[in-house]
């Protein structure tokens, strides 16, 4: 049985099982922001926090830059990575309109209405990619 190719859809980053052993570190430590503790140390001194963790040089910058899209390139799952941004006070909604360019409110009224259209979202090919 063939995988289906998803790395054509525009702005996705399909989160399989080769992407899960890469973040697999990125999102441990995202879960140790469960405790307020680790929160704490965190924020004291992000870096040296960091140093605990067996990630990429890669991963490690892209959390130091709150760049949630490198994160998910990265190996990072949104379910994950959503403990930093509420860690910084920042909502989901803030976090993925982030993500996607958009206001907080503007991402809000997209959402309401149903969505990003499928018309032009398809495929990469469609975006000239």
């Amino acid at each position: 049985m063939q995988t289906p190719d998803f790395s054509d859809i525009p702005g996705t980053v399909m989160f399989d099982a080769a992407r899960a052993r890469q973040g697999y570190a990125l999102n441990a430590f995202c879960m140790s922001l469960m405790q307020a503790a680790n929160r704490e140390r965190f924020k004291a001194d992000e870096a040296t926090y960091l140093e605990q963790w067996p990630m990429s040089p890669a991963q490690k910058q892209a959390v130091l830059a709150r760049d949630m899209n490198r994160c998910l390139e990265l190996g990072g799952n949104v379910f994950f990575l959503v403990k930093i941004a509420a860690t910084d006070g920042i909502s989901v909604q803030q976090m993925v309109a982030g993500m996607v360019g958009m206001s907080p409110q503007d991402y809000r009224d997209m959402m309401m209405q149903g969505g990003r259209p499928i018309q032009g979202n398809r495929s990469r090919r469609e975006w000239g990619l």
